[in-house]
């Protein structure tokens, strides 16, 4: 549910800024994704020391991240942001999903 909250503040903070006329910027996209690749990869690192239905739940969890973060990532180059009109600590916020 937090998880799902998260994208969609994300999603809808990019479109309201998409509706600034702002030139896009795909690094920031591509840096949402990244973060999401990474959180996904410690989870299956935990994962490989769990075995049977933790196990599962765990690359389970790890899918979903990845797939939040290729939305993320897809929704920020769709919505034409413009990162460099972004304060550090927006562009914190969108990547790390905070």
């Amino acid at each position: 549910m937090k998880r799902t909250s998260t994208i969609a503040a994300a999603i809808g903070l990019s479109l309201a800024l998409a509706a600034c006329g702002g030139k896009g910027d795909d690094k920031l996209g591509e840096q949402v994704q990244e973060a999401a690749e990474n959180k996904a990869d410690k989870m299956d690192a935990m994962a490989d020391n769990m075995s049977g239905t933790a196990e599962d739940m765990m690359q389970a969890n790890a899918d979903a991240t990845r797939e939040a973060g290729d939305a993320k990532e897809e929704a920020i180059d769709d919505a034409d942001v413009n990162a460099d009109a972004l304060t550090p600590a927006e562009r914190a916020k969108i990547v790390n999903g905070n």
